[in-house]
């Protein structure tokens, strides 16, 4: 398994699934644990823009989402690693691309331009997963 980690197509695709996995399992978690708190915050975020009486539906399907393209990576991790192919990574960093297009859309209404251009990283890392995975 060690050898099969060092070729440099696996690496990258376990090192970006990884990425993927931590980022979308810690932001999910975050909202589940503390759903009142992301709550506040994103109504007060979206309160001078169409979707303020929207955010609660809003904010549990991108919790949904953001917990399901986390254990997709993370269970892409593993299988990656063990050689049983790139399936469930690969849709896991699609949903994850899914999600920050989402995010992104909500950022730009919100007219947050400095948390949307942030988010352009972690889109690039996704669409660069989805590439490798691909293949």
């Amino acid at each position: 398994m060690i050898e099969r980690l060092l070729e440099p197509l696996v690496a990258a695709q376990v090192l970006a699934t990884a990425m993927l996995a931590i980022c979308f399992l810690q932001s999910g978690i975050d909202k589940v644990v503390d759903f009142k708190g992301n709550l506040a915050w994103l109504t007060g975020h979206f309160s001078k823009t169409p979707l303020r009486g929207h955010v609660a539906p809003m904010l549990v399907v991108v919790t949904i989402l953001e917990c399901a393209a986390g254990a997709l990576c993370a269970v892409g991790v593993v299988q990656l690693a063990l050689g049983n192919g790139a399936k469930a990574a690969l849709y896991g960093a699609e949903l994850s691309a899914l999600n920050i297009v989402m995010l992104f859309f909500g950022q730009r209404i919100a007219k947050d331009y400095v948390g949307a251009a942030t988010l352009v990283s972690y889109f690039i890392l996704c669409v660069g997963a989805i590439v490798l995975l691909a293949r």
